[in-house]
C-alpha cells in the first residue's frame, strides 16, 4: 500500500451508515495524518461507534474509504487488520476463559507466518508490564485496567499502522484513565496513527492533535483540538461550565 507521506493515512469521505430506514451517520467526511491522534467526541447515540464499526468493514456503508492510498471498502475484515487497520472495541471483546498470553497471541492471527512474533510479545510485556505478570491469569480475572491494556496489547500484536480505538475510558477510575491515555500518546509518538472515539471529551481533547464533533450522526464542528478545547459550545456541552470560564 503505497501512498505519498503527506497524504492522509486515511480519508474517510461522504460516509453514511444505516440500520434498515435508520440512518445512524449520514455524510461523514473526516482524515487522519501519519503519526497523529484524532478524536471524535460527542453524546452517547451520537454514532460514533456506529462509524468505527463501518470503517472496518463490520458494518455495509456507503461513501470512501481510503486507507494508505488504498479503497478498503471491498477488503475483509481480516484484510483490513492484515494491512495495519486495527479496531479495539468498546466492549474488548476478549475471551475471558483464555489466559493473558493465548489472548495477546490470538491478536496475531493476521500475521502469523511473519517473523519477529516473540519480539512482538516482548514488546507489549515491556510496554504493559502488568500483563507480563498476569500473562497466564485468566483474562476474565483481570481487573477493568487491566483488561483494557489486554485489548490494546492484543491490537498491538497486530502490527497496526493506525489503531481505531472505541471508547477507551469506559467504566475505568480517572487514575486508570490517565494512565490508558498516556500509552496511547506513546504509541502516536512511535509512529502509530490512531482514531480515538470518546465521550470523555476532557481527556480526548487533551491528547489529539485534531477533533471532530459528531451529533445525531452528522459533523457539527471540526478544528485543531486545542481549538475545540477552547470552542464555547464545545465547552459548555462536552467540558463543563469551569471550561467555559477559562476558555472565555
Amino acid at each position: 500500500m503505497a501512498a505519498s507521506e503527506s497524504a492522509p493515512l486515511l480519508a474517510v469521505a461522504r460516509f453514511s451508515v444505516a440500520y434498515g430506514k435508520v440512518e445512524a451517520v449520514h455524510d461523514v467526511s473526516l482524515e487522519v495524518q501519519r503519526s497523529r491522534i484524532v478524536t471524535v467526541i460527542g453524546p452517547n447515540g451520537a454514532g460514533k461507534t456506529t462509524l468505527l464499526a463501518a470503517i472496518m468493514g463490520l458494518l455495509p456503508a456507503r461513501g470512501a474509504v481510503r486507507y494508505a492510498g488504498q479503497d478498503v471498502r471491498t477488503l475483509t475484515v481480516e484484510q483490513r487488520v492484515a494491512a495495519g487497520l486495527v479496531l479495539v472495541p468498546e466492549k474488548r471483546e476478549l475471551f475471558a476463559s483464555m489466559s493473558v498470553a493465548d489472548n495477546l497471541e490470538l491478536g496475531a492471527f493476521a500475521c502469523r507466518r511473519e517473523q519477529g512474533l516473540d519480539q512482538r510479545l516482548a514488546s507489549v510485556y515491556e510496554r504493559f508490564p502488568r500483563l507480563a505478570d498476569r500473562r497466564r491469569q485468566l483474562a476474565g480475572t483481570l481487573s477493568g485496567g487491566e483488561r483494557q491494556m489486554l485489548a490494546l496489547g492484543r491490537a498491538l500484536m497486530a502490527g497496526p499502522r493506525l489503531l481505531l480505538l472505541d471508547e477507551p475510558s469506559l467504566g475505568l477510575a480517572p487514575l486508570v484513565v490517565r494512565e490508558i491515555f498516556a500509552i496511547v500518546e506513546q504509541l502516536r509518538d512511535t509512529g502509530v496513527s490512531i482514531l480515538l472515539v470518546e465521550q470523555n471529551a476532557r481527556a480526548a481533547l487533551a491528547i489529539a492533535d485534531y477533533g471532530y464533533v459528531l451529533e445525531t450522526g452528522e459533523l457539527a464542528l471540526e478544528g485543531a483540538s486545542a481549538d475545540l478545547a477552547g470552542n464555547p459550545r464545545v465547552a459548555a456541552t462536552y467540558l463543563g461550565r469551569a471550561a467555559v470560564a477559562s476558555a472565555g
